[in-house]
């Protein structure tokens, strides 16, 4: 097989931090190229340097056996490479049309003027090679999620007719948002231009990875350390490889908690914020964990909002410690012992112009003054340093910028802010295994679940249904705002994946 990108001796740093070095990789002609690593493994990075967003220090990138200089967004285009990326790159309020050619040289548009119906055949076309029926007329801010992806799919596939070798495709995460149908939607697409493209595959899910690539190859600290071919190597060996050391099995995890016999913490009844969602009711002990589950617009995000006092609910009642409280903001749900882990990290978890000691005790430095007004940093950084120690937080020093890691480590620095509370009850975690690989996503939960052993109550939403069933004691189903189906896993019988699934969609 002839490769359609070769790296040699790739190395790229920011400052002290070693992203990637000396990095060797081949992507095949028509293969799909599965990566995966832990949270700064350097995976990020390498998409960056293949699309444009960022230079190598040093080594060399071929294609076609020549040397290449990508150095911008539009230099990858004109050599044929283009990104769907985890966050979509689209343009809310620009039709379907619009963004397919909004970064591209297109005949139907010249010196700031269109011609529409050109415009969108065009557009057409590029949808009718995935057997897309959205019309290119569309405003993009109408679509569901999974829509949005495939025009992000179809303006990559547009950089087609701009080159004359086969496009190379780089899936950021492209699953992360995705129900189980819409996976199977996106993977058909795949498959359907397996072949006639080389496509690079990242994903912390693991047997998603095994299901579509070709060849996988793990990355540890900025290196290639393994490759295998998808088919001579099962999840937990890639587990293994990945992370240096087995798997423990979840029901082994969930065995070796108590059965829960809490005393009530929380009764939230007839619930509803119009028009995120409307009466939900449930209750929740000492130390016992409500997990949800929904696809996207399900408002299982929003009623962690309420929670927390960012969204007022409009009916409904909400009883803390046997005394019903009304939603007055986030700082009174502070002081009243509950926490919030939000799904978007970066715009409203962190501040990333400051420290990861900063962020860590941003909301609860006080605790370590010497008097209420002078604080105590040797103790803020003490305090600091324990919960990114047991989070394992990779990192250069405390004093670095949160910005300098990566996102799942950033998203660790995020939880590790409400672990320092003295008076946490309540800990709310939207979608908390986001951007986390297999091993830090079971060094979080881990935390989590000591936590919870010591009386601290958690609701979260969850992105998968196995960890769902790993973590919950309680299991609700949201659809449209309404609580669709209830399972109680702590009773001794885990519900069947295909009956959450039915309750979701």
């Amino acid at each position: 097989m002839s490769n359609a990108i070769t790296l040699r001796g790739v190395r790229k740093a920011y400052g002290p931090v070693v992203a990637l070095e000396g990095l060797d990789l081949e992507i095949g002609a028509g293969e799909v190229l599965g990566i995966v690593g832990q949270n700064g493994s350097g995976k990020s990075t390498l998409l960056k340097i293949l699309s444009g967003l960022a230079l190598p220090d040093r080594g060399e990138i071929l294609m076609g056996g020549t040397s290449v200089l990508l150095d911008s967004a539009a230099a990858a285009a004109r050599h044929g490479i283009g990104m769907v990326h985890q966050e979509q790159s689209l343009i809310p309020n620009l039709t379907v049309a619009e963004n397919i050619f909004l970064d591209k040289a297109h005949p139907s548009k010249r010196h700031g003027i269109y011609r529409w119906s050109a415009l969108n055949q065009a557009a057409r076309a590029q949808l009718d090679k995935l057997s897309v029926t959205i019309p290119p007329t569309t405003l993009v801010e109408t679509l569901r999620f999974s829509d949005r992806q495939q025009v992000e799919f179809a303006k990559v596939l547009a950089i087609e007719e701009m080159v004359d070798r086969p496009p190379v495709i780089l899936f950021d995460e492209p699953t992360s948002l995705l129900t189980p149908d819409e996976i199977r939607g996106l993977f058909a697409q795949i498959n359907r231009l397996r072949g006639r493209t080389s496509m690079v595959f990242v994903s912390h899910r693991l047997e998603e990875v095994l299901e579509i690539s070709d060849r996988v190859i793990v990355l540890t600290d900025g290196r290639k350390v393994a490759e295998r071919s998808s088919g001579s190597v099962d999840r937990e060996e890639l587990y293994e490889l990945m992370v240096g050391r087995q798997r423990v099995d979840p029901s082994l995890r969930r065995a070796a908690r108590p059965p829960v016999r809490a005393q009530m913490l929380l009764q939230v009844e007839q619930l509803g914020s119009h028009p995120h969602f409307r009466d939900i009711s449930f209750k929740l002990g000492r130390g016992e964990v409500l997990g949800i589950v929904g696809v996207l617009g399900s408002g299982a995000e929003e009623l962690c909002r309420a929670l927390f006092g960012v969204i007022r609910p409009d009916a409904g009642t909400f009883i803390l410690d046997g005394k019903q409280v009304k939603a007055a903001g986030p700082r009174a749900a502070v002081q009243r012992g509950i926490g919030y882990l939000p799904s978007d990290r970066r715009s409203e978890g962190m501040l990333p112009g400051r420290s990861l000691t900063d962020n860590t005790v941003i909301t609860f430095g006080s605790q370590y003054g010497w008097k209420r007004t002078i604080l105590n940093r040797r103790r803020e950084r003490a305090a600091a340093q324990h919960w990114m120690t047991r989070l394992k937080v990779k990192m250069n020093k405390a004093s670095a910028p949160i910005t300098s890691l990566s996102g799942g480590n950033q998203q660790k620095v995020v939880l590790s802010k409400w672990l320092l509370a003295r008076n946490l009850r309540l800990l709310l975690l939207d979608h908390p295994s986001r951007g986390l690989d297999p091993g830090a996503r079971d060094d979080l939960f881990d935390v989590v679940r000591e936590q919870v052993g010591q009386g601290l109550s958690v609701i979260f939403v969850a992105d998968t249904i196995s960890e769902l069933l790993e973590l919950s004691d309680q299991i609700v189903v949201m659809r449209d705002g309404e609580i669709t189906a209830r399972f109680a896993p702590s009773s001794g019988r885990l519900p069947r994946e295909e009956d959450i699934v039915a309750a979701m969609v």
